[in-house]
């Protein structure tokens, strides 16, 4: 399963890229918004925005990319490793 992540701390991407990796999942992490994310996102299987960490116009700029290839998207309220890891748990039980 490929996974877009948006938002977080650049310290923490190599982290979410582990965890990820953890759960059978590629990733790419985008922190900051170097040039359009409508096309960077691209056609994963599920688009992760984390919202305590990420600029208003990234979140609508990751959002309209994700929502022109039919991409789910899930959005977690803070930007540590524990809350990603209780996401991919949680997404695995209910899939």
């Amino acid at each position: 399963m490929s996974v877009v992540i948006v938002g977080g701390n650049e310290r923490m991407a190599c982290v979410y890229k582990e965890i990820c990796m953890n759960h059978g999942c590629t990733a790419k992490v985008y922190t900051k918004e170097r040039g359009s994310l409508k096309i960077k996102v691209g056609c994963p299987d599920l688009l992760i925005i984390l919202m305590s960490t990420v600029s208003h116009q990234m979140v609508i700029s990751a959002i309209a990319g994700a929502k022109r290839n039919n991409v789910d998207i899930a959005r977690i309220q803070s930007s540590s490793a524990t809350a990603l890891n209780k996401f991919f748990e949680e997404y695995r039980e209910n899939v």
